[in-house]
């Protein structure tokens, strides 16, 4: 019945190889591979097809080599394109989750690199011509760095924190403050992981307040170890209490336990060396006592994802032969990056010059406005009519659950949409949804009326201003369009 109401689609319609034939569909099929090509006619074809059969006007120059290159050049496009692609991540959060956290030096790079394209002893020793361990790549440089007498790597800190407590407290108690009962993105929560690993829950004190005492009274016959989380994505402030590292040491060790302490963030040096806020390193928290510290890779540290745990050779060559390491552990791409991140720190003169994450994190506020001042004028060009573009003061943070309450003075560009017929909120998102279109994809915030780009993380200020002539704005009614 619908072919009777359109009975010449199919003379309309050219055939697949009839496009075939077109020389800049002969181009196409010579980038993309003739099978790609073939695939892209037919769905176009179908979906022309589709729209004929329900009444749709098919225009003339619609059906023209012209018209139907252009779109099998964009199916194309599209269908190549990577899922994964670079962005400029101006959300003001240097250490964004959503955003690949850490970036990684040019060393890491190269690294990774060498060892994606030729073999390597990634399991094997040279000198005796044997199989070898992996972690033996990173292992003496982490003891080097942290002082501790073994190391391992697992895939991220959540997977450290499942394999310590899965090897060394199955089935018994672990006891944690409940101030420290944390949960990190996408809703992992430390008494979730604790259930994961086979071992019990003991909370000990109060949301604000733990005392030593009250560690000391929950220990008994089913205790596995004391541990202690720091607090690393959120704040207690006011009337409050912890128990000091080196007394829960003391405490743990006078009862034959072992403390562990998970860091989460993993920061290898003092920042306030650096003008940053002071936060908890592996070395100090090994020295108060602890017998197992865990941490990211890819936080503080600026290196890859992982999960490192350092401290007692004992201990970690326990948890090395717990079966779920294996299902945990590093592929050589992570360790040929974390390796050549760790060296890095051998050379602490450099360290902010070569690590991204420390010279985004110690970026001077007088360069980030000069560099706001200086895009300023073609990001108003960009969007014309569209936006009203301003310079203002705004800070930074770290991110991924460091340092969470402490900001960074930083410069933003504000874009305020000038007209606003179908409501603030609608303009702005559209206002947003063109920025995310570009070629690299610009990620900002919005907050107070208007589209936040904080320029902190901001690197490749010429490419960031040449891709700003593509930006698609509807400049009669000052929108993006849907």
């Amino acid at each position: 019945m619908v072919q009777a109401r359109n009975p010449h689609i199919a003379a309309v319609l050219p055939a697949v190889d009839r496009v075939l034939q077109m020389p800049a569909v002969q181009a196409l099929a010579v980038q993309y591979s003739h099978t790609a090509v073939v695939h892209a006619i037919r769905s176009l074809l179908s979906e022309m097809r589709q729209a004929m059969l329900e009444g749709a006007a098919l225009p003339a120059e619609a059906r023209q080599a012209p018209s139907l290159t252009r779109h099998l050049q964009a199916r194309l496009e599209a269908a190549f394109q990577p899922s994964l692609r670079r962005v400029f991540n101006l959300t003001g959060t240097v250490l964004h989750t959503s955003l690949g956290r850490a970036l990684l030096p040019a060393e890491a790079v190269e690294a990774v690199q060498a060892v994606m394209t030729q073999p390597c002893n990634l399991e094997y020793d040279l000198a005796p011509g044997a199989r070898g361990d992996r972690d033996t790549h990173v292992e003496a440089l982490l003891a080097e760095l942290t002082g501790a007498d073994a190391a391992t790597v697992v895939n991220n800190n959540a997977a450290a924190v499942l394999l310590v407590l899965a090897t060394l407290a199955a089935r018994k108690e672990v006891i944690v403050s409940r101030g420290e009962l944390i949960e990190i993105g996408g809703s992992f929560r430390i008494p979730a992981i604790m259930a994961r690993a086979g071992c019990r829950l003991r909370e000990v004190g109060t949301t604000n307040r733990t005392h030593l005492a009250d560690f000391e009274q929950a220990i008994g016959a089913r205790t596995a170890l004391l541990m202690k989380v720091h607090a690393s994505n959120y704040a207690i402030r006011g009337f409050t209490a912890m128990a000091p590292e080196k007394e829960l040491a003391a405490l743990a060790h006078a009862r034959g336990l072992p403390f562990v302490v998970d860091l989460g963030s993993g920061a290898l040096v003092d920042l306030s060396q650096y003008g940053l806020p002071k936060e908890p390193t592996p070395q100090e928290t090994l020295a108060h006592g602890a017998d197992l510290v865990t941490f990211s890779g890819d936080k503080l540290l600026g290196g890859p994802q992982a999960g490192i745990i350092v401290g007692r050779a004992e201990l970690v060559n326990t948890i090395k032969r717990n079966h779920l390491k294996r299902a945990l552990r590093v592929d050589k791409m992570t360790l040929a990056a974390l390796e050549a991140v760790l060296k890095l720190y051998r050379q602490p003169e450099k360290l902010a010059q070569h690590l991204p994450t420390l010279r985004l994190l110690t970026r001077p506020a007088a360069d980030i406005e000069a560099l706001c001042r200086r895009v300023e004028p073609a990001v108003a060009q960009a969007v014309g009519k569209a936006a009203h573009v301003s310079v203002v003061p705004c800070h930074s943070q770290i991110g991924s659950g460091a340092l969470p309450v402490e900001l960074l003075p930083s410069t933003a560009l504000a874009l305020a949409p000038l007209k606003r017929r179908r409501g603030e909120g609608t303009a702005l998102r559209q206002l947003a949804a063109a920025f995310r279109a570009l070629p690299i994809p610009v990620i900002g915030t919005i907050s107070e009326g208007a589209l936040t780009f904080d320029l902190r993380c901001l690197e490749n200020e010429r490419e960031f201003v040449d891709q700003l002539a593509q930006l698609r704005l509807d400049s009669q009614k000052g929108e993006a369009p849907c």
